[in-house]
This record gives C-alpha cells, structure tokens and sequence, in this order.
C-alpha cells in the first residue's frame, strides 16, 4: 500500500524553502505516495500544487491568537490517517498536534529546535544543520541528511529586450529573497566596479526599496533590474553570462544546484551551503562574504575567459546529478518506510 504523507507549511509569501515545499510535494506525488497538504493561504503555491494533483487544504498559521490552525491539522489528520507527516520549517512543526503518525520537522535553516520538540525525527538539508542539531540535544539516530534536489522547468532564454538589456552587454543574475542576509547590497557594489555589467535580480523581500535606492545612489540603476518573484528561473538563467550569489547567510543554497543544472556559471560567496556545495575553481568561484571587490573579481575571472566559463559549466552539470529528484526523493521515501516500521 502507498505511503501516506501529510506535508504541513506555514512560510513566508515568497522564498526558496517555500518553492521547495511545494518542489518536494509534487515530486512525492510523482512516485506514487498518497500525499496531502496544510499550508497558508498563496495564489502561486496553490496553483503549483494543483498542477501536480496534490490535495491540499488552507489554514491562517497566524502568529499569535491562532486557534484554528491547530485544529484544522488534526482534522486532516484524522481523516487522512497518514503515516508520516513532514513539517517544514518551526511554524509548521509546532502547531502539529500529535497522532498515531511518524512527526518529522524538516529544516532548511537554523531554527529554534524547541519549535521541534513534538517531533519524532528531524531531518536537515546540509551536514552542517546536522551539527547543530546534534549539538543542540538531538540523538543522532533521530536526525537525517537529505539535501534539496534543484526542480527548473526547461524553457529558453527569456529576450534581453524585454528588459532593456543589450543583446551583447554582460548580465549577470541573481535569484532569492530581499533580505539582508543574501548580500544583494554587495552585489551592487560589486556590479560599480565592473563595467557595463546589467544585472537581473529576482525576488521580493523588504530590502527591495533600500537595494533600489542603493542602486541609484551608486550610478547603476540603468543595469540594474528588479524582476520581483519569478517562477522562469530557467529562462533567467539561460539568458544571463553568469550567476551570483552574494549570500551572507546560506544553509543549503538552492540557487548553486539550480545554476548548475541550467549550464550557467556561478559566482558565490562562501557561506556556509555554497562553501559545502562548490569545488573552488572546479564547478564554480568562491569569494569571501561582504567583500565586493573580490566579488568583482570573480565575475571578472568568469566573464574575461570563455575556457574558464565553459569548465565550470560542464563541472556543473555534472555536480547536479549528485542530486537528481528520483535520489533525493528515494531517500526521502527510505525515511518514511524505516520511520514507519
């Protein structure tokens, strides 16, 4: 009989955990599992679920004076019956009730571990969120590595014009949240000192006023384009010379894998993921966090050799069969049958 598996968010509007959620959700349903999701109220997650034909029911997961949420996850589970739930994130993790059902909390983060003290196992996208676990109280047979598996659906390059970008200009681009902690603000800097490079950056997030003002500020609003959220990230990627990922704080960072997956180059500082992920000079370029002209640099290096560009590409692509979905995903179901026993 097929697994039964509840995958429970509350997350932001936007991020790359959220696309991941519903990534892993639909990719359950591709193998076969009775999977069934609770998540909040979102336009662009809903319709992806829908899409795969995965069920799913709303709840608010508001902050405070939430009495509903709780509720409405034992309903479902009740009705369901499934045989393991996965709660993404510390939200989602601490309003599941318990039941005659496997709790798994899923981070992709560091989060406050007491959010997951209902749970019965824990699994991390990175070695390093293991660590902390473990050093956090967690058994280490209680704790799993599963890292994330990159999910763009092909298309071709999106038209430069259409942005305003010259067909022949170097562009560089940049996906993630308007946070502070992707380092966006480096990236501007980085991108005054090299010349005529027009950058594309996809997200939204609080920074995007300041990261806009800050553009201007620096003389480069007229390369610099603020795309908002984006579901083309293949067509971004296949249009652009090269990715950076400015990041100063990055658990896991989906952007590396997805860049490699697509043949573009990458240009990442060493945080804490892409550190993990990315062979220096093999299958892409580190630069020290907060350091924007080493971060130039590293475009430079990328953009002034074609042979340079090229290695790092087929480097790439083969990095990302180390983490094709059909993997990821087996050792997800692995989990579940040993967890279920």
């Amino acid at each position: 009989m097929a697994l039964k598996v509840l995958t429970v968010l509350a997350g932001a509007p936007v991020g790359g955990a959220e696309t991941f959620f519903v990534t892993l959700t639909s990719a359950f349903a591709t193998a076969g599992l009775a999977v069934f999701s609770v998540l909040k109220p979102n336009a662009i997650r809903i319709q992806a679920l829908q899409q795969a034909g995965v069920r799913y029911e709303i709840a608010p997961f508001r902050a405070h004076f939430d009495f509903s949420t709780r509720n409405r996850l034992r309903s479902v589970a009740e009705a369901l019956r499934p045989d393991v739930v996965l709660a993404f994130a510390g939200r989602a993790a601490s309003r599941m009730p318990r039941g005659p059902y496997v709790l798994i909390g899923r981070l992709g983060g560091y989060y406050n571990l007491k959010n997951f003290k209902s749970c019965d196992h824990l699994v991390c996208n990175t070695p390093d969120l293991v660590r902390y676990v473990r050093e956090g109280g967690w058994p280490k047979s209680g704790v799993t590595f599963i890292p994330n598996f990159p999910s763009v659906p092909d298309m071709p390059p999106l038209d430069r014009a259409l942005l305003n970008t010259p067909k022949d200009a170097p562009l560089a681009v940049a996906l993630g949240r308007l946070h502070i902690s992707k380092g966006l603000d480096m990236l501007l800097r980085a991108a005054e000192l090299v010349p005529d490079l027009f950058v594309w950056i996809a997200g939204e997030g609080p920074e995007r006023a300041r990261l806009e003002r800050f553009a201007r500020q620096l003389g480069i609003a007229s390369r610099v384009k603020f795309l908002g959220w984006r579901t083309d990230r293949a067509a971004l990627y296949k249009a652009a010379d090269l990715c950076v990922y400015p990041s100063r704080q990055e658990p896991f960072g989906n952007v590396v894998v997805e860049a490699w997956s697509c043949g573009i180059p990458i240009v990442s500082t060493a945080s804490t993921g892409p550190k993990w992920l990315i062979r220096d000079g093999d299958d892409g370029i580190l630069t020290p966090i907060d350091d924007p002209e080493a971060l130039a640099d590293g475009i430079r290096m990328v953009l002034s050799s074609k042979s340079l560009a090229a290695s790092l590409v087929k480097n790439g692509l083969r990095r990302a069969a180390e983490f094709s979905e059909p993997a990821i995903v087996k050792h997800y179901t692995d989990l579940f049958e040993s967890v279920r026993r």
